[in-house]
């Protein structure tokens, strides 16, 4: 009897078929595919479509159901395979994983559908607002303690409660807080002859500036007037007429 063999391959083969007898074992197969297609690989093994390979000396009549004779088969290529080892990086980067996992669940929601950091921050505002009283009389006490502090060092003498201001350096002796006085009593500079001559120096200053000013002024007012063209004779008009005539009858009258 004979069994038509209908086997299944891979690309760029196509499905290929074979008449063999029923008695045929499957060993016997792959020679004969060979024989009929020699351009086929030689790292290749049959099995069935649900991926069961069975024995090599069992016959092609036990794969047949049914009492039919088709049989069909794939054929698949072997894989060679490495050294092995995928276990352990798989481990290795399982534990890898899991070390870097994190806790921060800000971008979690709660029940009300807010974002939890977003609560966080409201939270940090509050406490903000709340603390700012405390922290701007730390900043004016900081200020107070270093003008304190300045004062102490230039020697003069902070006012006291009771609103009579004391001058000069401080004299308390024996306080370990009262810093050093650096720059000691101060000083009223009064010259007299210093600030006349001062003065002075000014008035005169002033004085040459305005003359300088006034001779630059005549000097330019003299050159403009000796720019103007002086008229000629020619432009004299003669004398009229009846000026010539009333001199020699004032004459007659004398």
């Amino acid at each position: 009897m004979t069994s038509s063999l209908l086997i299944s391959t891979f690309a760029p083969f196509p499905t290929l078929s074979l008449a063999v007898p029923s008695t045929t074992s499957l060993g016997d197969v792959l020679p004969l595919l060979y024989e009929r297609y020699p351009s086929l690989p030689t790292s290749i093994a049959l099995s069935t479509h649900n991926g069961v390979l069975p024995s090599l000396d069992s016959s092609i009549s036990s794969l047949q159901s049914d009492g039919s004779s088709l049989v069909t088969l794939r054929l698949t290529p072997r894989v060679l395979g490495g050294k092995g080892g995928f276990g352990s990086q798989l481990r290795a980067a399982g534990g890898r994983m899991s070390s870097q996992k994190t806790s921060n669940n800000d971008s979690c929601r709660d029940l009300s559908g807010r974002r939890l950091n977003t609560i966080k921050e409201a939270k940090k505002l509050v406490e903000y607002l709340e603390s700012e009283p405390e922290r701007l009389q730390a900043k004016a006490d900081a200020q107070k303690a270093k003008l304190e502090a300045l004062e102490r060092k230039l020697g003069i003498e902070p006012p006291s409660k009771t609103g009579a201001p004391e001058a000069g350096p401080s004299r308390a002796s024996g306080s370990a807080e009262d810093a050093p006085v650096l720059a000691g009593k101060k000083h009223r500079f009064d010259d007299t002859e210093y600030l006349e001559q001062s003065r002075e120096l000014v008035d005169g200053v002033k004085s040459a500036v305005s003359l300088a000013l006034l001779k630059k002024k005549k000097k330019a007012k003299l050159s403009h007037t000796t720019a103007e063209p002086t008229p000629a004779k020619s432009d004299v008009k003669p004398e009229t007429p009846a000026v010539a005539e009333a001199v020699p009858s004032v004459a007659i009258g004398a």
